[in-house]
Order: C-alpha cells, then structure tokens, then sequence
C-alpha cells in the first residue's frame, strides 16, 4: 500500500465514514487523486463507496487496523522481531502488531516458522521468500480472518514453543488484558498453554481500555512490548507484577 492509503485508512480507522470532498482536502490531493486510492482500497476490500463519502468496511478487518497508528506498530513488531532467535518455532495470534511482526520475520531470511491461528497473518506473508507458515484448523471468522473454535486447541496441542505473541483489546488494572470476542480469546489461552512465555504486543492508547472477555494468561503474560505513550502508573503497575516492559518511540 502507498503511504497516502494507509494516511487514509487511518483518518477512516478514527471516524468510520468521511466525505470523500473533505478526505481529498485533509490529504492535500486533489478529488481525482483520492478517488484513485479509494478505488485501490475498495478492491482490497477494505472499504465501501457510497453517495460521496468514503466508509471502512469493518472494525475488524485487519487491513484497516493496522494502517491505525501504523509507524508506532511497525517499531513495535521490529522490537518484538528481536526477541526471536534464527531457526526458532513460535506462534503468533490475530492482530494488527502481530500481522506486522510475521511480516518482519518472514522478510528477514531467518528460517523462523510461524504457527498462527491467522489465515489474514499466512496471506499477509505469502509472498515473502523466507515465509514457513503453519496455519491451525478451526472455525473461520470472516471480518477478522481467524480460526477459532476446539479445533485450534486440538491443533496447537500439537506444538510446543518458547513463545506466544498476542495483540490485545486492552489492559485494565481489575480485568488484566481483554479481548473482545469469546471465542478469539479462548484460541489466545489455547495457545498459551503450548507456549513457555506470552508477548503481548500493543499501542499505548490501549492501557485504560478493555474489551469484555479478560484473557486471564496468569503468570504466562511476562513480556510487553508497547509505544513510549505507555501511562506511568500502567508501567509500574506491570513492573510491580514482573512483566518486562519494552517501549519504542510513538513518534520520529
């Protein structure tokens, strides 16, 4: 995607629906040209035309969220590409972060296998020439492209690996890290279970926030790697219960 797409993605990740006028004059570019990006982004099927506006198509639609805060995810999943050793297995679940780190590893010819829940992360990859995907079995959710469901316990039970990189919903000092949906978070704890350590990987702008559904990973979620936006009291907070805390900077 050109960087003027992902500008796009973002204003509509925020707003959910502009005027395509208005979208041209926040960009600087003339109708003609934003017309052009919103015919690429709709054949990408990210967002929907309609009477002179442009809408995204979904909330859960990866394409879309990681073009939200996409410099500041980009650091974090190069942060998160570090931890990884050259030949090793890991599991990485649904997630803009997530998505963005499979695509780092499988860019760098390091001979790392990825075993993901994600069909969105193994199509994301595909054309990379170093990209071992292992996709687990389950039942697809559409707008998000993830298996869910027994199977994904059935399938991991299968692997054991030193670690499991997660996107979250948000972080809440009484519920711990949330998802939104029931049976996504049951594949995060299905997969935390094969794995010897939990990663999670997450913007700052999602402590203070949380979905309904609390992952409980217990002592499992050890590492976090987040922009520099992080609140202090979340920091000390995690720090106090022996969870690492990597930042990167939000902004350059």
């Amino acid at each position: 995607m050109k960087q003027r797409e992902y500008r796009i993605l973002e204003l509509l990740t925020e707003r959910k629906r502009i005027e395509v006028a208005a979208l041209a004059r926040e960009i600087g570019v003339s109708q003609v040209t934003v017309r052009k990006d919103l015919d690429a982004l709709e054949e990408k099927g990210v967002i929907h035309r309609e009477h002179g506006w442009a809408v995204l198509c979904s909330p859960d639609d990866l394409n879309g969220r990681i073009a939200y805060h996409y410099e500041a995810k980009r650091r974090i999943a190069a942060r998160a590409a570090e931890l990884v050793r050259d030949g090793e297995t890991v599991m990485i679940e649904s997630g803009s972060c997530c998505a963005l780190l499979a695509d780092t590893l499988a860019g760098a010819g390091r001979d790392v296998t990825i075993i993901t829940n994600s069909a969105f992360i193994a199509g994301y990859v595909r054309r990379k020439p170093g990209a071992k995907v292992i996709l687990l079995g389950g039942v697809y959710q559409n707008d998000a492209q993830v298996m869910v469901g027994p199977l994904v316990r059935q399938c991991a039970e299968n692997f054991c690996v030193d670690r499991l990189f997660i996107g979250t919903d948000g972080y809440a000092s009484r519920s711990g890290f949330t998802n939104s949906d029931h049976l996504r978070a049951q594949a995060v704890r299905d997969m935390a279970a094969q794995a010897e350590e939990v990663v999670v990987l997450m913007e700052s702008s999602k402590f203070g926030r949380h979905g309904v559904v609390p992952l409980q990973l217990a002592e499992k979620a050890r590492t976090v790697i987040t922009d520099d936006g992080i609140p202090p009291e979340a920091r000390h907070e995690l720090e106090a219960r022996a969870v690492t805390v990597h930042t990167v900077p939000a902004n350059e």
